[in-house]
């Protein structure tokens, strides 16, 4: 009987792709997939140059930024982003704020829906764009999920880039003020991801309890308004959210 047909190397990629969703290390990868691992460690290299892989720092590799953000293109027309947008829009006209939701993707989170807020302006942000947690009230609601050595470990590995001149660059000022995000159950980003945009954030998670991103309201300064009522709106239908993904 003949021998299958040799692979191609589009066919090779997408295996070790396919198999990072199960497996990190390049030897449990490579038995997955049936490939040397000299070849999976090349296209794993290849993998990261595109983001769509990551070094997970304990000498194995995770899914990269770059497949949430290929996937958040398509999520307004997928089951998760369309079950959740009921909520999101109500919150959008209960704050008459720009309402979204991010997901996790390794160490950033990726915007999957968008509701434009009642202004005649639209923000920049788009569903697809990548976000950083260190300067978002998004990021930051989840970074408050997580024990202070794992966010100060995901600080050092991303950096702290400041966005704006309100961009918190201190490992401790922002782990500081995280203990009182933790406290409140909501976050706020004031004009430090871009300038004059400021937001309230909460935390989502699935059903397992684990956090999976946030939800945000989001405004320019000059049309802010009040912000702790709008904070109380948010981290319910964050709660609603996570109910609904099964939180």
């Amino acid at each position: 009987m003949a021998g299958a047909a040799p692979q191609s190397a589009a066919d090779k990629t997408l295996s070790v792709l396919e198999a990072l969703a199960d497996h990190s290390r390049i030897a449990d990868l490579a038995t997955a997939t049936a490939l040397p691992k000299p070849t999976v460690h090349r296209i794993l290299q290849t993998l990261v140059a595109r983001g769509f892989a990551r070094p997970d720092g304990h000498g194995g590799y995770v899914g990269g930024p770059r497949i949430l953000s290929l996937a958040g293109r398509f999520l307004q027309r997928l089951d998760l982003a369309e079950r959740v947008r009921p909520l999101l829009r109500e919150l959008q006209e209960a704050t008459g704020w720009t309402v979204h939701l991010a997901l996790l993707s390794g160490d950033e989170a990726v915007y999957v829906a968008k509701v434009e807020g009642a202004k005649p302006y639209h923000l920049a942000s788009r569903v697809g764009m990548s976000l950083r947690l260190h300067c978002t009230s998004i990021g930051k609601a989840v970074l408050a999920t997580m024990p202070d050595d794992e966010v100060r470990a995901l600080l050092r590995r991303t950096g702290m880039p400041a966005r704006t001149p309100q961009t918190l660059t201190d490992e401790d000022i922002l782990v500081k003020e995280l203990a009182a995000v933790r406290r409140a159950g909501y976050a706020e980003d004031h004009e430090e991801n871009e300038a004059g945009v400021r937001a309230v954030g909460a935390a989502v998670f699935d059903h397992t309890g684990q956090v999976i991103g946030g939800l945000s309201a989001a405004v320019l300064v000059h049309h802010e308004g009040d912000a702790e009522p709008r904070a109380d709106l948010v981290m319910r239908t964050a709660r609603e959210v996570s109910r609904t993904l099964g939180g």
